[in-house]
Formats: C-alpha cells, sequence, structure tokens
C-alpha cells in the first residue's frame, strides 16, 4: 500500500505555530493548488488544502513561510476524527508533510532557507497522540 503525496502551491496566510502540551511544535498551514484543467469558463480552478508539520520542521516552516510564498510539501493524506464542542463527530482530511521545500526566490523577502526534512517523523506516532491537545 502507499499513501503519498507531493503539492506545490502558494500559502493561502500565515503559518499558524502552537505547541502541544508535550512542547511539541505544530504549524499548519493551506496551500492553494490549481488544477491541471480549466473549468467551461476558460479558467482554472483551485484547491486549497490543509497541511501539517511537527517538530523543528514546524519552526522553520513558521519562520520561512509566509501568505502568498511558493512551498512544496511532500507527505501523506491523513484522515481523523474528534468530537466538536457541540458534541458532533467532525472528520478532517489533511497532508502530513514530511519534507517541505521553500520556492519563493529570495528578492521575495526570504533568507537563504534549505530544503527541511523531519527526520524523526517515523516516531512522530509513538511520541503524539492525536488526542494530545492539537485545536484543529
Amino acid at each position: 500500500m502507499l499513501n503519498r503525496v507531493v503539492l506545490i502551491g502558494r500559502l493561502t496566510k500565515d503559518p499558524e505555530l502552537r505547541y502541544t502540551q508535550n512542547g511539541i511544535a505544530v504549524t499548519s498551514f493551506t496551500l492553494a493548488v490549481d488544477r491541471n484543467y480549466k473549468n467551461a469558463q476558460g479558467e482554472r480552478e483551485t484547491d486549497f488544502i490543509p497541511c501539517v508539520v511537527f517538530r523543528q520542521l514546524a519552526e522553520h516552516c513558521a519562520n520561512y513561510l509566509a501568505k502568498g510564498k511558493l512551498a512544496a510539501v511532500d507527505g501523506r493524506i491523513q484522515v481523523r476524527s474528534y468530537e466538536g464542542q457541540d458534541g458532533q463527530r467532525r472528520w478532517v482530511t489533511e497532508v502530513l508533510g514530511e519534507n517541505v521545500r521553500f520556492l519563493s526566490p529570495k528578492d521575495n523577502g526570504f533568507s537563504s532557507a534549505p530544503s527541511i526534512t523531519d527526520d524523526s517523523f517515523g516516531s512522530l506516532a509513538h511520541e503524539v497522540s492525536l488526542d494530545d491537545d492539537i485545536p484543529f
């Protein structure tokens, strides 16, 4: 079985950095990704895809990415559920990023930033429970 996704798009707003109760950094952001085809009016449609990254990768994304910046995210699709404050079950589909590459040129306000990989991603499931106060 395979669960792999690679996206290239622009951030729709500044990334949001927060920390779990265990002190693990979590950054979430949404990428706007154009579809490969045009609709009946001759316009390209766009998908808005939620992404989340953890640990040092989360901190780097919060520091180097901003609204409108171009980024590539390599990761996997995750579907999870939680109970809302109203007692209703809610489902969330998002990309869990394992590697992020900053694609906007330096002259757009970037300092030199390498691609960043979360090398500890494999152990993430053992250390972070989805019930660990991650409010998204």
